[in-house]
């Protein structure tokens, strides 16, 4: 846990990781809707950092995210249409501004078995 939260700090927090993934997941829909429009935007870059910030409306935790997408070599206007279209187009993005389904059970003694990836023992 970070110690803005209390906790001892160190080592990569789960607000990194997600930021690792949606920097990742937006470069790749970057790249891959710029080479269908028939642009190389070699050199391109995405960085994305994820914070604690307080819901308005109960004042309690949720998280923000931020990303830069820097393009060196693309003009501007294409660069910004490129920027949006992949807005639309990234699941991350899709998933930070409308919201994810997102299910939370209680698993079952039988569940208690298996573990898969992006679950933690405590």
């Amino acid at each position: 846990m970070s110690k803005t939260l209390g906790g001892p700090g160190g080592g990569t927090n789960p607000e990194q990781l997600f930021a690792a993934g949606y920097a990742a997941c937006f470069h790749g829909a970057l790249v891959l809707l710029a080479a269908r429009a028939g642009i190389a935007v070699e050199g391109a870059s995405v960085s994305v950092t994820v914070e604690f910030g307080r819901d308005p409306m109960d004042g309690l935790f949720v998280l923000t995210a931020h990303a830069r997408v820097q393009m060196p070599g693309i003009d501007r206007t294409t660069a910004e249409e490129l920027v949006r279209n992949t807005e639309r187009f990234c699941p991350y993005t899709k998933m930070a501004r409308k919201g994810i389904v997102n299910i939370v059970a209680l698993a079952t003694e039988s569940d208690a078995t298996t573990h898969s990836a992006g679950t933690r023992a405590v």
